[in-house]
C-alpha cells in the first residue's frame, strides 16, 4: 500500500526539527520512532521522550489515503540526509515494514503500531498566555542557559526559571556557583507566574528558535508548558521545585566599578586559562589603578600572566574565580563593553553592560 510520496527535503526538514528529543535508547522501544500522521495533503511528525512531546506539520505529501505509523527516527533521517537534494521519495507499507524509495535506492525498516505511540495531551483550561518573538527569547535563553546545572542532586537547578510578571518575562539559571539573569518586555498586564523548564527543553528551544521576528506563542497550563512557532508545538512537562530566591542572590550595592573591553578580557582569559590547575580551573584578577592584571597557575608550579588597561579607580583588590565561569559569561554576551561591581576579595562579582538592567551575572569567588 502506498503511503505518500513527498521530496526529501520536504520530509526531511521536519524530521530533524522534532527528532533530536528521541533517546537513542530507551526502555519503550517505541520512543525511538516517529509517528507520521497523513491526513489529505498534511503530513504531521510527533516525537517525545514521555516528558517533551515536538509535533512539526508540512503539507508536501501526496497519497491516497489517510494513514499513520511509527519508524525508527534515527534511521529514517540519516536515510534522507544520505540521499541527493530535491529527490522524490515514496513510502509503502506492506505487513510491519515500510519500504523507501528513492531513484535506486531502496530501503525496508520495521514499523511499530501507531496507536501504541504516547502522546502528551495538549493542557486544558484557563492558564497564562502570551506572545514573544522568536529572536528576543532565543538571545535570551542564550543570555543565562549556560549557568544551568548538570545533573545536580537538587533537581530543580537542573533548569531554568521562567517567571511572568507584570509586563516582564524573566529567566534565570544557576548551579550554586553562579546566576545568570535576563529579563524582557511583553505586550499585557500578567499576574506573577514562576516555572522551572527542564534542561531538554531549553536546549531544544535554543536549537530550534529563529533568529526572526516571527511570532513565539507560549501557553502555561497546570504542570505543563507549550510553545507554538512556524509550524511547530513544542509540549513540555515542567519540574516541580521551588528555585532559589534569585533577587537576593544578586548584590545591591558594590562600591568597585570596573568597565572593561569585553573581547579583549576574554582573549585574555582564554590564554591564561591554559595555564589553570584542570581541576580547580582557578584565575586569580588583581585590580588596581586603571589595570587588571590575570595570573593562572597550576600543579607543575607554570604561570601565566596577562594585564589589560581598564576604567577602574579605586583600592586596590585580589580575587580569584573558576576561569570557566568567567568564560562562559563572556562569550555569551555581544557588548562590546562589560562592567563588573565587586566589594572584597570573600564577595561574590556582578556583570553587567553599561546602562542596562534587563541582563545580570553574579559569580562566588574561590580561594586560590
Amino acid at each position: 500500500m502506498l503511503l505518500f510520496t513527498a521530496t526529501r527535503d520536504a520530509l526531511l526538514a521536519p524530521l530533524q526539527s522534532v527528532s533530536g528529543i528521541v533517546e537513542k535508547r530507551h526502555t519503550l522501544p517505541i520512543l525511538s520512532n516517529v509517528l507520521i500522521e497523513k491526513k489529505g495533503d498534511a503530513l504531521t511528525l510527533l516525537a517525545t521522550d514521555i516528558e517533551i512531546q515536538i509535533r512539526n506539520s508540512t503539507s508536501a505529501a501526496q497519497g491516497a489515503e489517510d494513514v499513520a505509523i511509527t519508524v525508527g527516527a534515527r534511521k529514517l533521517q540519516d536515510i534522507l540526509r544520505a540521499l541527493p537534494d530535491s529527490v522524490e521519495v515514496s513510502l509503502t507499507l506492506d505487513d510491519k515494514r515500510v519500504t523507501l524509495k528513492a531513484g535506486k535506492s531502496r530501503f525496508q525498516l520495521q514499523t511499530l503500531p501507531a496507536a501504541d505511540y504516547p502522546r502528551l495531551s495538549p493542557p486544558e483550561g484557563e492558564g497564562v498566555r502570551l506572545v514573544t518573538s522568536q529572536r528576543v527569547f532565543k538571545k535570551q535563553l542564550s543570555l543565562v542557559q549556560y549557568a544551568m546545572a548538570q545533573q545536580d542532586i537538587r533537581y530543580y537547578l537542573n533548569g531554568l526559571l521562567l517567571v511572568v510578571a507584570g509586563n516582564a518575562l524573566r529567566m534565570v539559571a544557576t548551579d550554586g556557583h553562579r546566576l545568570a539573569y535576563a529579563s524582557s518586555d511583553l505586550d499585557g498586564n500578567f499576574e506573577r507566574t514562576d516555572v522551572i523548564l527542564p534542561r531538554k527543553t531549553v536546549m531544544e528551544l535554543s536549537r530550534q528558535l529563529a533568529d526572526s521576528d516571527e511570532p513565539l506563542e507560549i501557553t502555561l497550563v497546570g504542570n505543563q508548558i507549550v510553545f507554538r512557532f512556524g509550524h511547530i508545538e513544542l509540549i513540555s512537562k515542567l519540574i516541580d521545585g521551588k528555585f532559589p530566591d534569585y533577587e537576593r542572590v544578586i548584590p545591591q550595592n558594590h562600591s568597585k566599578l570596573v568597565k572593561a573591553s569585553r573581547l579583549a578580557l576574554l582573549q585574555a582569559l582564554q590564554r591564561a586559562a591554559i595555564l589553570t590547575n584542570e581541576k580547580f580551573r582557578g584565575v586569580r584578577l588583581m585590580l588596581s589603578d586603571g589595570s587588571i592584571k590575570l595570573v593562572s597557575t597550576n600543579a607543575e608550579q607554570e604561570e601565566a600572566q596577562e594585564e589589560l588597561e581598564v576604567d577602574y579607580s579605586g583600592d586596590s583588590l585580589d580575587i580569584g574565580f573558576n576561569v570557566t565561569y568567567l568564560l562562559d559569561v563572556l562569550t555569551n554576551l555581544s557588548a562590546n563593553e562589560i562592567e563588573i561591581r565587586f566589594n572584597d576579595g570573600n564577595a561574590s562579582a556582578l556583570f553587567g553592560l553599561p546602562d542596562e538592567t534587563e541582563f545580570k551575572y553574579v559569580v562566588m569567588p574561590m580561594r586560590i
